[in-house]
């Protein structure tokens, strides 16, 4: 038995020599130490040996285990070190090297421009308000000089919401212009009104590098007392110029909207080629960039205002037009797309 033992010692201290993880280190303790180990086995073995001799062989096969269980411990803190020390070594930083960049976020191109444009009016007296996006008939067409079979509504290719048969309810739909925000608004507040209305509006389209089924508008309303083209006009100018460049030329043409009379559209001379006809502009020289007009005296008289004492004016923009013409992006879809290369540029 003491040569078994010799023998043992010998191969664990050996083994035990080798190691160079945890994990190996962990096999050895199994393979030595465990409950089916080599060291467990021998003393399981004893009581087969005379009594004479088992409290000999016990005393050795003791006092082995113990040195085996100590030089394990010391193997297993010696490791410990090594792999502290590893880790502090891969830790160490040099200063002299440049640090990592830090990515930013940044905001929507469509957000900067709201924020730009909501901005500009803001600072020229305008309250910035925001309305729903699931409307009424009523409030995104009849109370807008659109009634029921007017060929009007043809301008608007609506995305109506199915009731399920409801009759309780008005017919509802995705508001495809943010100017219902114009009777809300009127409805709850009495004159002097200045307010602009940006928001996501809808239209059953096909999409094309010009046309998207959602997009932004910013509406702008403003009634009181004496109100005329001149102010609509003057409003809508210092805006281009604020936006597009304070050297700007603005060009107004009649145009139709139910909802004002008259109604005008309001163009830009060219930033790019300064008026002379380019790519941006399809050669004319000049950008269109939004509708507006004075508001109809039917639109005053809905919401209970007399047309004979108030007037006011009303405008309306597609938000992605501006940075599209400003910064020459000819495709809508590349806002929506979630390209990163597009996105970073701005």
């Amino acid at each position: 038995m003491r040569k078994t033992l010799e023998e043992l010692e010998a191969k664990a201290l050996a083994a035990l020599a080798q190691v160079k993880d945890s994990k190996e280190l962990e096999a050895w303790r199994v393979s030595y130490l465990g409950r089916k180990g080599s060291l467990t086995q021998v003393l399981r073995s004893l009581a087969e040996l005379p009594i004479e001799e088992r409290r000999e062989a016990g005393k050795a096969a003791n006092a082995l285990k113990a040195l085996l269980e100590e030089r394990f411990s010391e193997r297993q803190e010696t490791l410990r070190k090594a792999e502290v020390a590893r880790l502090a070594e891969q830790a160490k930083v040099d200063v002299t090297l440049p640090g990592y960049p830090v990515r930013l976020g940044r905001l929507h191109p469509t957000t900067q421009i709201l924020r730009e444009a909501t901005g500009v009016f803001s600072e020229m007296g305008f309250e910035v308000v925001e309305g729903p996006e699931v409307e009424t008939d009523y409030y995104n067409f009849e109370a807008l000089n659109i009634p029921k079979d007017h060929p009007a509504r043809d301008m608007w290719d609506t995305l109506w919401i199915d009731m399920c048969g409801r009759e309780d309810i008005p017919p509802m739909l995705m508001r495809t212009h943010t100017s219902p925000m114009q009777i809300r608004f009127m409805e709850k507040h009495v004159p002097p009104i200045r307010v602009v209305m940006p928001g996501k509006v809808y239209r059953y389209e096909a999409t094309d590098a010009r046309h998207e089924s959602m997009f932004h508008q910013l509406e702008g309303l403003a009634v009181d007392r004496g109100i005329t083209m001149a102010h609509l006009k003057g409003t809508l100018y210092e805006f281009a110029r604020r936006i597009f460049g304070s050297e700007r030329k603005v060009r107004f043409r009649c145009d139709y909207f139910p909802f004002v009379e008259p109604g005008v559209e309001m163009a830009i001379d060219c930033f790019i080629c300064k008026g002379q006809g380019c790519r941006v502009c399809s050669g004319e020289g000049w950008i269109e960039i939004l509708g507006a007009g004075m508001v109809h005296p039917d639109v005053l008289r809905r919401v209970g205002y007399d047309p004979e004492v108030y007037t006011g004016f009303a405008f309306g923009m597609g938000l992605e037009r501006i940075p599209m013409l400003k910064y020459g992006v000819d495709d809508i879809r590349l806002f929506y797309g979630n390209d990163l290369r597009f996105l970073e540029q701005f």
